[in-house]
């Protein structure tokens, strides 16, 4: 099985889920210390350059890759690779089931502006604070996000490509 969590810049609610799902942080509903979330692997470090870039994030314990990618506001990115995974599985007899899980949903609003802040504009100062405090508001909701993501991504019998859009994390 492959694991793909994908949001808007791919760089930080996904860097965490990442995280997460790969054991990388602690595994609780718990606030994450500054430290912890600066330490995640790729979490806003990513450039324009990665837009749209499958990353590889790591291996999890039941052997399923897991990787995230930015997809900007082109919301056609996801359900076209839904299309190419199933035109492989068809014509090559590609046999790996693929869950899409979005992490948008669990974005508040001091992440946003400390993401545009520090990606966009380049002002760290400001923006990393914000993030650091958007990312302690969220953290739990994409602990329980990934736990639910495995959890739909292990009982889906037959389905070859499944799209979680999360929205109950609003």
């Amino acid at each position: 099985m492959i694991y793909i969590y994908n949001d808007y810049g791919g760089t930080h609610t996904t860097s965490l889920a990442a995280a997460y799902h790969l054991k990388q942080l602690p595994q609780s509903e718990r606030k994450l210390t500054s430290e912890e979330i600066l330490n995640v692997k790729y979490f806003n470090k990513l450039t324009k350059k990665e837009f749209g870039k499958l990353i590889f994030r790591g291996i999890d314990e039941d052997g399923n890759s897991v990787y995230t990618i930015g997809h900007k506001r082109e919301k056609l990115v996801v359900p076209a690779l839904k299309e190419l995974t199933l035109l492989l599985e068809e014509k090559f007899h590609f046999n790996e089931k693929i869950v899409f899980s979005n992490t948008s949903p669990t974005v508040p609003i001091a992440m946003s502006i400390g993401g545009y802040l520090s990606r966009a504009l380049k002002i760290d100062f400001i923006g990393v604070p914000l993030l650091i405090i958007g990312t302690k508001q969220c953290c739990d909701n994409i602990f329980c996000l990934v736990e639910n993501t495995k959890q739909i991504g292990k009982a889906a019998n037959g389905e070859k490509v499944i799209i979680i859009e999360n929205e109950v994390y609003k």
